[in-house]
């Protein structure tokens, strides 16, 4: 006899690829799911995935899977017993936690105190400085004067960063190298701060120019336990968004690792954490420095599942269903190597810009060792109004070298059809020497030249064209004389072409 679910039906307060990736979890744990919807989301796959879908009514996020009220009424409707947020929209909203559990329902989340705290940069700062946690040289108190960011930025040094108290997904954060930047900086950053966030508080710190994006996972339940899941390396990015994620990281030493995850843990208790988060560290030289802390499941978290083999949407459910862990940092075990590709709607050649249509024709790819977590289908229409992530590629192997080989021949693979994606900069990354050697910091991605990176045909289709290629010159090599030559050409050209055509 099977035992009792944790919960009996559940609602994902959230759409796309990550309610999918809820959805599948909480079902083979044998609980039912809730879906919610904005009329663009109508004909989603996580809508026919769930158990019972619920429209939200409206196209915008600010109409539908920001409405608080709207979501808590679909799981009262529903008898839904708790609320996952998934990633983004409500997930690290300490006022929506606050008002799921008054509502009767589990969070399954951390305590919006935690929230309240990590979700604010300069309280964060604060509450890690006085938990012992190395930060970033800077400031704690807030500034909203461009004259007083000139002299302390004389104190502490350039390059500064300046950055929102209340930021993040890289909004409100400016770079300032020399004193004369730093007014036309400070009122962009401030700007930006007001329009993203409503909150135009600033903070500075030291700028690290050759600093890497290492996280830490963590998982903590309601009773005092608390574990790491090791290290994600999320260098590979453009203007503080990633593209590209590894896990380990290649660069971190494995007396490193339990001396940055105790510290990550360390973050977690000083905040009386409950659940699943990440704790982001800037490392360079051989010390790392506390960023920030993500209250909530990452994009990448499927690389570190894959190299530890722990499911962590499980795992949320089961501390939020008030479970212990049940195990201790001596059961983590790191397995072989992951790679994350985020498959994003981006016309790298023009510069990243959103690329928008409808999904006409789609090849994902398969194989061994290759994990797709897909919003994807045939007639998706791919707009302006949510963020760009369509796909992630995840692959694994026994060592970083098999992990890279593998990402390039998913990528190969890959054909989304009707919008230009993300896939040909992941590509690039991945051919080029210095990543493969592990010598790249968080600026490695704007330090390639993408006008060129395989825009034109799908990459499938770039990879049959060299095949062609060479298949050419074989030709040409056996094939002494002209008629010979175009009699071979007559009988291949045909399937060439098809699929070439097949693979656009």
């Amino acid at each position: 006899m099977s035992a009792k679910p944790l919960f009996d039906r559940i609602l994902i307060a959230n759409r796309g690829e990550i309610a999918l990736r809820v959805i599948r979890t909480a079902r083979e744990l044998g609980m039912e799911t809730v879906a919610v919807y904005s009329d663009f989301d109508r004909n989603a796959v996580h809508t026919r995935m769930a158990h019972v879908a619920v429209p939200l009514c409206g196209n915008l996020p600010s109409e539908s899977y920001l409405v608080a009220d709207k979501i808590l009424a679909a799981a009262k409707a529903t008898g839904a017993q708790a609320i996952h947020p998934g990633y983004g929209f409500l997930s690290e909203n300490a006022n929506f936690a606050r008002a799921v559990e008054a509502a009767g329902l589990a969070w399954i989340g951390p305590p919006a105190s935690a929230i309240e705290v990590m979700g604010d940069k300069i309280e964060s700062r604060r509450a890690m400085q006085a938990a012992g946690v190395p930060v970033v040289p800077g400031i704690v108190d807030p500034i909203d004067d461009a004259e007083a960011a000139v002299v302390i930025a004389q104190e502490i040094g350039y390059p500064i960063a300046i950055k929102a108290a209340a930021g993040g997904g890289g909004k409100g954060i400016r770079v300032v190298r020399e004193p004369s930047e730093m007014k036309s900086a400070f009122r962009q950053a401030s700007g930006e701060a007001v329009s993203s966030f409503g909150d135009g508080r600033l903070y500075m710190e030291r700028y690290l120019d050759r600093g890497r994006h290492i996280e830490v996972q963590v998982m903590f339940d309601a009773h005092g336990n608390g574990v790491h899941f090791g290290e994600r390396e999320c260098s590979i990015q453009r203007r503080h968004q990633k593209l590209l994620e590894e896990c380990p990281s290649v660069v971190i030493t494995d007396e490193l690792r339990a001396r940055m995850g105790e510290v990550a843990l360390q973050a977690g208790r000083a905040v009386s954490y409950r659940g699943a988060g990440t704790v982001e560290f800037l490392y360079m030289d051989g010390e790392f420095y506390f960023l920030e802390m993500n209250t909530r499941l990452q994009v990448e978290h499927p690389i570190t599942e894959m190299v530890t083999g722990v499911d962590l949407v499980h795992e949320q459910l089961r501390v939020a269903a008030g479970q212990e862990l049940g195990y201790d940092q001596s059961a983590i075990r790191m397995r072989g190597h992951s790679i994350e590709v985020r498959i994003n709607a981006e016309d790298v050649p023009a510069g990243f810009l959103p690329s928008t249509g409808t999904v006409r024709n789609l090849r994902l790819p398969g194989g061994p060792w290759v994990r797709i977590d897909s919003c994807l289908y045939r007639g998706l229409v791919v707009g302006l109004n949510y963020d760009p992530m369509l796909a992630k590629i995840i692959v694994w192997g026994p060592d970083r070298t098999v992990a890279i080989a593998r990402m390039k021949r998913a990528l190969e693979e890959l054909n989304v059809g009707g919008v230009r994606t993300s896939a040909p900069a992941a590509m690039a990354v991945l051919e080029e020497p210095r990543f493969i050697s592990g010598d790249f910091d968080t600026k490695f991605l704007e330090s390639l030249d993408l006008s060129k990176a395989r825009g034109g045909l799908s990459i499938l289709a770039a990879a049959a064209a060299a095949l062609h290629r060479r298949n050419e010159a074989q030709r040409q090599a056996l094939a002494p004389d002209a008629a010979s030559r175009r009699g071979w050409t007559q009988r291949h050209r045909g399937s060439l072409t098809d699929h070439i055509r097949r693979s656009q």
